[in-house]
This record gives structure tokens, C-alpha cells and sequence, in this order.
């Protein structure tokens, strides 16, 4: 298994990551760029996980180096499951990226990352109600202090895919 760590940039994926990997990591270029990722490993069941820090990107269609670099990254791990981080003080935002990654079939969590700013400018997140909705996993976390860290491995471990169609008949859309 290989967890993706991806979102916007300064979102928290940095620290996420650490919290994840611990300091086992290694900081390489992606052949014939510049541009640099994070990889390392957790434990997960008693299995050894790698966990990539995917370069941060707004969309699945990129504007810079950056963001082409975090698309291939994606389209070459289709196997893996993806820990979208969003900023809790701006989900909407976040939604947009992780709602492309859920239409391209990957299994995902959601890491609501920076609860306790949200919290302290009384922005209330239902995360059932966003959960049922989407019908992927949403984790409130808070990468600076490791809240919400174990609940978000655990749910790691149940990640699973979910049609597109299915989030867009919650919303009373049509397909």
C-alpha cells in the first residue's frame, strides 16, 4: 500500500507527513525537474506503508511545475490511497481538488487539517453531515500537536473509492 499526501500548498501536508513518517525520510527531486517531494514510511497493521508528500496543487489540471509534478505523481500511483488535506478555515477550496481525485477513483480520506483555527475563528464543520455526503472518511486534525493523527491512520486502513454519482444524487444533483 502507498499513501498519497496531497492539497493546496501550506495546508499542513509538511507536518502531516512528519507526524505520519516520523523522521525516516527522504527528500528527492522527480526525474527532470526541480521540483522536490518527501517520501518515507509508517507502520501500518504491522506492514511498513510509504507515504509521498506530494508537491502542492489547487486542481488535477496543473498551472506550474509544481502542480504537473503532483498530477503524475497521482495518474502513476493508482493504487494508492489519498490523504487530501484541506485548510478547515477554508473547505470549499479543498473540496474542489479532493472532489477531481474522488471522480478519478481513488480511495480517499479527508484530513480537515487546522481545526483548532477554524475552531477559534467559529467556523463549525459537521463532519458527519460532510462525511455522508462525500461517503469517504473526514478526520478533524491538527498536524502542529498530533490531533487527530491515530484516528486519521485508522481510517487510512478503510479508505475505499466512491462514484461520483453517488455524492451528486446526495447534493440533489443530476449526473
Amino acid at each position: 500500500m502507498k499513501v498519497l499526501l496531497m492539497g493546496h500548498p501550506n495546508v499542513g501536508k509538511s507536518v502531516l507527513f512528519n507526524r505520519l513518517t516520523g523522521t525516516n525520510v527522504t527528500v528527492s527531486n522527480y526525474p527532470g525537474t526541480t521540483v522536490d517531494y518527501t517520501k518515507g514510511y509508517m507502520r501500518l497493521e504491522n506492514k511498513e506503508v510509504e507515504v509521498i508528500d506530494v508537491p502542492g496543487t489547487f486542481s488535477l489540471e496543473p498551472k506550474d511545475k509544481a502542480e504537473e509534478v503532483a498530477v503524475k505523481m497521482l495518474k502513476e500511483n493508482r493504487d494508492a490511497v489519498v490523504v487530501c488535506i484541506i485548510d478547515s478555515t477554508k473547505v470549499e477550496r479543498g473540496l474542489y481538488l479532493t472532489l477531481q481525485i474522488i471522480e478519478e477513483g481513488y480511495p480517499v480520506v479527508i484530513s480537515s487539517n487546522m481545526w483548532d483555527v477554524a475552531k477559534d475563528k467559529n467556523i463549525q464543520i459537521d463532519v458527519e453531515k460532510l462525511e455522508q455526503i462525500l461517503g469517504v472518511p473526514v478526520v478533524p486534525t491538527i498536524a502542529i500537536s498530533g490531533e487527530g493523527i491515530k484516528e486519521l491512520v485508522s481510517k487510512i486502513k478503510k479508505a475505499k473509492s466512491v462514484e461520483i454519482e453517488t455524492i451528486v444524487k446526495k447534493v440533489g444533483g443530476e449526473t
